[in-house]
């Protein structure tokens, strides 16, 4: 038995649901718009083009978490992916190469085993409530309920800007006394049953000139070197003879097993 709940309280499944954009094609705009929450940096991957691609292509694949009166408060992307089943296959280019090859297996068919989760956003008024775990168990129950035996996703560890010097691979395993990670994102993860594969040290790369992170972060980038950005898992290099910063964020690829 699970512990009681005072009967005028609802639950959260209560208080929320999910539904794909297939079934609810009206609401992809708001999904498309819905804040992220992420710094400004994120939004101009070159790779971009692609995950914009994601609702057009794969309408089954893209989620939408409602609230009790329809109003669209949180969102998960996905698509399927062609994938072997070993971990050499899953990219250390993470979100970028996965993201191209969703894309690439649609246009010139091939088969797509497993799908990969690119993104699960809850409005950032609303996190704190266990929203996310909503959806990413969501996203798995519809790989799931579509025929896919796995679900991979190349996570973004969000504790980890806080410590922004330290090697993925070691803050990746560090773990708690109960033996989940200690990084909140990759927990909920793990709580649904998912496991680290690997990290993938290369899963996006944003490059720009030093005007325009002047104008994504508000810093100053006027010193030659690594240098710490709010919201950046790794340290942002800046040159300021050749006029450019390079940002290479490394995440970490998790496995659902569907089976």
């Amino acid at each position: 038995c699970g512990p009681r709940r005072s009967p005028g309280r609802p639950t959260l499944a209560a208080m929320a649901s999910v539904v794909t954009i297939a079934d609810r094609p009206e609401l992809a705009e708001a999904v498309r718009t819905m804040p992220t929450g992420l710094p400004a940096f994120m939004l101009n991957d070159p790779m971009g083009w692609n995950f914009a691609s994601l609702v057009a292509l794969f309408p089954a694949y893209q989620l939408a978490l409602l609230d009790d009166d329809a109003t669209v408060i949180g969102r998960g992307n996905s698509a399927p992916i062609p994938w072997d089943g070993t971990p050499a296959d899953l990219p250390d280019q993470g979100w970028d190469d996965v993201l191209g090859r969703a894309v690439r297996a649609h246009l010139a068919p091939r088969p797509t085993p497993a799908v990969a989760a690119f993104q699960i956003v809850v409005l950032p008024e609303r996190r704190g409530q266990g929203l996310s775990r909503l959806v990413v168990a969501a996203i798995r129950d519809n790989a799931r309920l579509r025929g896919h035996t796995s679900l991979v996703a190349p996570v973004r560890p969000n504790g980890k800007d806080a410590d922004p010097a330290t090697p993925m691979e070691e803050y990746a395993r560090r773990v708690r006394v109960d033996g989940l990670p200690t990084d909140p994102w990759l927990r909920v993860h793990a709580r649904l049953g998912a496991t680290i594969v690997k990290v993938c040290p290369a899963s996006m790369a944003i490059a720009g000139s030093l005007k325009q992170w002047r104008e994504w972060t508000g810093l100053p980038f006027d010193q030659d070197g690594m240098i710490t950005v709010p919201g950046a898992l790794a340290p942002v290099h800046v040159s300021i003879a050749h006029d450019r910063a390079v940002y290479v964020e490394p995440n970490v690829w998790m496995r659902h097993d569907l089976a």
